[in-house]
């Protein structure tokens, strides 16, 4: 099945490394739609989520299989925070996705620091917009106060920045 990814999905290795099965092909824009990150995590903190409205979300189109598709509803908190969704990326078609439930959207929550840099690693490695990378790099982020999550979050990061 297709799946559009927009946050911490978006480099190919990190989602590999949460579904095998994942092929990348290739990218797109969502017309219409705004990123942010105001999705009151279990942790606390703001995780990605889009609203149909904005200037346009970019975002990755992965084939992968329904196993690996109900493995990322269980790891992306399906029915604590996000629903599923579907949007039409143009060149694709439809594709699943996690749209943000109402009841977990908070406007003044922030990323933390390792988690906004996923995002931005993923806008990188897919050679989106630079004016769309640097929207990314802009949000506010706060440092994660848990030290083995955050030290988790830098080591992925890492991984990624290292190419695997």
């Amino acid at each position: 099945m297709r799946y559009a990814a927009y946050g911490s999905n978006l480099h190919p290795l990190r989602l590999r490394e949460r579904a095998s099965t994942a092929r990348l092909l290739g990218s797109g824009l969502l017309p219409g739609w705004s990123l942010h990150f105001h999705k009151r995590s279990v942790d606390g903190s703001g995780k990605c989520g889009i609203l149909n409205s904005g200037s346009g979300v970019h975002v990755a189109v992965y084939d992968l299989s329904m196993r690996d598709m109900v493995r990322l509803d269980v790891i992306e908190g399906l029915g604590r925070g996000y629903a599923a969704g579907s949007v039409e990326v143009p060149g694709f078609g439809s594709c699943a996705t996690y749209l943000p439930e109402e009841s977990h959207i908070d406007p003044s929550l922030a990323p933390y620091d390792w988690y906004k840099n996923l995002v931005l690693l993923g806008c990188r490695a897919l050679g989106f917009p630079g004016t769309y990378s640097r929207s990314v790099a802009d949000v506010a982020h706060v440092v994660d106060p848990h030290p083995e999550r955050s030290r988790s979050g830098w080591d992925t990061v890492a991984m990624l920045r290292n190419g695997g």
